[in-house]
């Protein structure tokens, strides 16, 4: 399932999904996969872009 809820917070910050990876310490092609849901993230990872994004587990991650 595509995250488009951590796509629309990383533009929203003016963020590439490169800048996005450097800070979070994976490539920007793990950061892709994420978008697309290619990948499930662990979680330290899901946090770690949280944090870097300034939002929460539940707003980014939490499916409906």
């Amino acid at each position: 399932m595509k995250n488009l809820r951590l796509k629309a917070a990383r533009a929203g910050l003016d963020l590439s999904q490169q800048q996005l990876a450097e800070r979070v310490g994976v490539s920007r092609q793990t950061i892709s996969a994420i978008e697309k849901g290619d990948y499930n993230p662990t979680i330290n990872l899901c946090v770690a872009i949280c944090k870097a994004l300034g939002k929460t587990l539940d707003e980014l991650f939490w499916e409906d």
